[in-house]
């Protein structure tokens, strides 16, 4: 058989494979292909992370509002009991406010039973930005404080302009709690003052509260 023969029948050479797709090629692509995809992730969830809501008012920004002065006329006319509008520098901010009840709360000066009391409470902030609130109730004075926090004991007093404030604490990490009777010709009135503020932030809501004389329901 001749060299020529040999060529001749020799198979034909395989074609080469075809190239993978780019995608493929290299995880370095891939990598890159999907950084746009992280860089908004991270963008939208800055945004959400921005709208999120704080009790206390946003970071930076104005408190919520709240009609501290129509929350309790109209507390004072559903209640039935002495409600005050504590009277607080500009620069002091409602926020919020509620009303509540407490089982067998009080004792009833007629018969002697333990009966349901009513509260009425409303949150500022304070030009410290800490939150403070005051809480107006026909409760007796232990059974107010224990609806605020649980677990609480007298630790001292504080006499602010007259009147005695006793100062009630509790385990590391729970908020103080000062409350004091108040009486007018509405009959007497508990109030406690608690919060994250600091001691002075607790006087000058206890003096705006306690100087006033009680709302008249219905009006």
């Amino acid at each position: 058989m001749t060299e020529h023969d040999v060529a001749g029948s020799a198979a034909p050479a395989p074609h080469p494979k075809e190239a993978k797709p780019r995608l493929l090629q290299d995880g370095r692509d891939m990598f890159w292909s999907l950084v746009p995809l992280v860089v908004a992730c991270i963008v939208l969830a800055g945004v959400v992370g921005t709208c999120s809501f704080r009790p206390n008012g946003p970071a930076g920004g104005p408190a919520p509002s709240f009609d501290a002065a129509a929350a309790l006329q109209a507390d004072a006319t559903a209640l039935g009991i002495p409600i005050r509008l504590p009277q607080l520098p500009e620069d002091w901010h409602a926020n919020s406010g509620k009303r509540g009840g407490i089982d067998a709360g009080r004792t009833d000066p007629k018969t002697g039973q333990r009966v349901r009391a009513v509260s009425a409470t409303v949150g500022y902030l304070a030009p410290s930005q800490k939150f403070v609130s005051i809480t107006q109730s026909n409760a007796d004075e232990q059974a107010l404080v224990a609806s605020i926090h649980t677990s609480m004991y007298p630790t001292g007093a504080q006499d602010i302009e007259g009147v005695k404030w006793i100062v009630y604490e509790g385990d590391e990490g729970a908020e103080p709690v000062w409350t004091a009777q108040v009486g007018s010709p509405a009959g007497p009135a508990q109030l406690a003052v608690t919060g994250a503020g600091s001691s002075e932030d607790f006087r000058t809501l206890a003096v705006a509260t306690q100087t006033q004389q009680p709302l008249t329901p219905g009006r």
